[in-house]
């Protein structure tokens, strides 16, 4: 029996999502994806244990441009929509000679020396637009939760600093499993991940799908994983804050390459210069944490 026909048997609203060869999702078993399913010489679902048919992984069509989706790219954040990973603004070309992970970072690193410290990352934070509060404390947690892993000798840096080269030593479990560990970036995984919870067939996650992929990620005793990863998905989730409630697919690949992080820098700014301008124009003064004051 196809996967299909096991799937079709016991959920019709399971999560398996394909592509063709423009990228374009095809919503579960539509016509399309029963007649590329049937094709397989294997099941991706059995109908003894129905989490394997909640759960679908993604299955590459014969005709998707995402080649070998199971070899982790070095240098690129690969998808089904992004077989070359980011392209925007010479993205992949301008980071070829970083890990994917080191990509992920490197926006806190703004003078390119491999390091960077609690206040790196709080600048970077507060370019998003988030308070003090919020960017103090999660600078320093991030930083006192990693930065000793990545330093270059036994002996832990005081200043909290991160290293750049050795970030792949901070992988951490009950994730997406989208990096491994060494850094390079696992198009099946970061597809599995969507195709699994994305139940909807949306194009990207909303806050329940986020919270039971939080739950079927988890592993067992992986209490610093799961809040690690319960952290991060906070902060996309805030940092994107989608007007539908659906974080996109492609807007957190951006995440884990780190392009979309100076986008939304680029878009507080220019929210800013428009308050300004908006300001100016009913008399009002803005001051650099947008707030509008008389004058």
């Amino acid at each position: 029996m196809s996967s299909y026909a096991k799937a079709e048997g016991n959920n019709h609203g399971s999560g398996f999502n394909t592509h063709d060869s423009n990228g374009n999702l095809h919503k579960p078993f539509t016509p399309v994806v029963k007649k590329r399913l049937s094709k397989k010489p294997y099941e991706v679902s059995i109908r003894e244990q129905p989490v394997t048919i909640r759960r679908m992984p993604y299955v590459p069509v014969e005709d998707s441009l995402l080649v070998d989706a199971g070899t982790a790219r070095a240098n690129i954040a690969a998808s089904a929509e992004k077989p070359n990973g980011t392209t925007e603004g010479d993205w992949a070309e301008k980071h070829k000679h970083q890990t994917v992970l080191e990509q992920h970072v490197s926006y806190f690193d703004p003078d390119g020396d491999g390091i960077f410290s609690p206040l790196d990352t709080y600048h970077g934070i507060r370019a998003w637009g988030f308070n003090v509060i919020f960017a103090s404390v999660f600078a320093f947690l991030i930083h006192l939760g990693i930065s000793y892993p990545t330093c270059p000798s036994i002996i832990p840096d005081l200043r909290l600093r991160i290293y750049v080269k050795n970030i792949h030593k901070t992988k951490h479990g009950s994730d997406s499993q989208t990096y491994d560990n060494e850094g390079r970036f696992k198009p099946q995984q970061f597809e599995d991940f969507f195709s699994k919870y994305d139940k909807a067939g949306k194009g990207g996650l909303d806050i329940w799908d986020i919270l039971a992929a939080l739950k079927g990620q988890r592993l067992l005793r992986d209490s610093f994983g799961s809040t690690a990863n319960f952290a991060e998905w906070i902060v996309t989730y805030l940092l994107l804050w989608p007007e539908d409630g659906i974080c996109r697919k492609e807007d957190v690949r951006g995440i884990f390459d780190g392009s979309m992080f100076q986008k939304k820098a680029d878009e507080y700014q220019e929210k800013k210069r428009r308050m300004k301008k908006q300001g100016m124009k009913a008399g009002l003064k803005v001051d650099g944490k947008g707030q509008r004051h008389s004058v």
